[in-house]
Formats: structure tokens, sequence, C-alpha cells
């Protein structure tokens, strides 16, 4: 279900409708709150500073205690972009974590991407999910917002199989992304 994403209807959303629609339904989560990412780098990622780097990641602290469950599965290609770099820093300083994280070698969902890259999601719960959507250049452009429940459900499923096949981010990060990085 999930490489084919892409061709459930959907109503799409852009930036500032998605998060209209969002910001309500995540207040009201009935259950986990699943994201999938796939993306490797964002256009503006780049040129974000050492500086900036490293007060992004100074700013990082508990936040807000959430009533609900995350679950994130982060898709890695090889090698490792920067931005990829910063998000792992960002995930693995919370404390206490906001989210449970695994992470996946690309090679790993490679018989699911045929003919295109795994969607980025949300899953709010059991009632709705997000297809998040970028432009021809990368940059956020909104979503799709599906609300069939049989695909939801399906898509759930799927996200727990891979979350169960993930990497821990702790491990992966201690392993992978801090022997290489001075911040």
């Amino acid at each position: 279900m999930l490489e084919r994403i892409h061709e459930i209807p959907g109503v799409l959303l852009d930036a500032e409708e998605y998060l209209d629609d969002f910001w309500p339904r995540y207040r009201t989560v009935d259950g986990v709150v699943w994201k999938l990412q796939r993306v490797q780098a964002f256009p503006d990622a780049g040129r974000v500073s050492e500086g900036d780097w490293r007060r992004s990641l100074g700013l990082v602290g508990a936040g807000p205690a959430r009533p609900f469950p995350g679950r994130r599965i982060r898709v890695v290609e090889r090698p490792v972009t920067s931005y990829l770099r910063w998000e792992m820093h960002l995930l693995a300083l919370r404390t206490p974590p906001a989210e449970q994280v695994r992470v996946l070698d690309a090679a790993e969902v490679s018989d699911l991407e045929g003919r295109r890259r795994l969607p980025e999601l949300v899953v709010l719960g059991t009632s709705v999910m997000y297809e998040v959507t970028y432009d021809s250049a990368g940059v956020h452009s909104g979503a799709r917002r599906i609300d069939a429940l049989d695909v939801v459900d399906a898509c759930r499923g799927e996200l727990e199989k891979l979350f169960a096949l993930g990497e821990d981010l702790r491990d992966y990060y201690e392993r992978e992304i801090a022997p290489g990085t001075t911040v």
C-alpha cells in the first residue's frame, strides 16, 4: 500500500491549508502518530552555516510532553547528507525522546520503490493520513489528506512492519553519525 499512496484519492492542500487542517486533528489524536521520512535533503538545508547548526542544536530541549506516542521511520541513503546529519543530531539530543525513532537503510525498502521513492507520510492515529508534498525544486508545497480508513489502517500496518525492521536511532547515531561530526 505504501508504494501506491500517490494513486490513492486524497484532498490536495497547499502548505497553509495543510497546517490549518493538521493542527486541530493533531491535538485530538486517537493513537500513535507515525512519520515516514524519505527525503534526504532540502533546497535550503545546504545554506545553513556551522554557527547556525550549532545554535539550532543548542536550542534542543525537552519540549512539551505529548499525550500520545510518536513513532518515526527515517530512511537513509549513503553517503549521509549534511541535512540528515543535522536531523539525526537533533533527534538524538532530545531529552526525553519525544518519539521512538528507527532508521532504515534505503536498500531495506528498495523492494517497495519500484517506480518511485516511498512517500513522506504523517499518520494521525486511526483516522487520517497526510502525504507531505514538495514541488519540483524540493520545496514543501503542502500535503494530500487521505481519509479512507481502510487505507490508513493498511498503511499503519506496513509502517509497524518497517519500524520493527529498523535500527534504533541511538545505536545508528552512535555508530554512523557521531564519530564523523565536530559540533
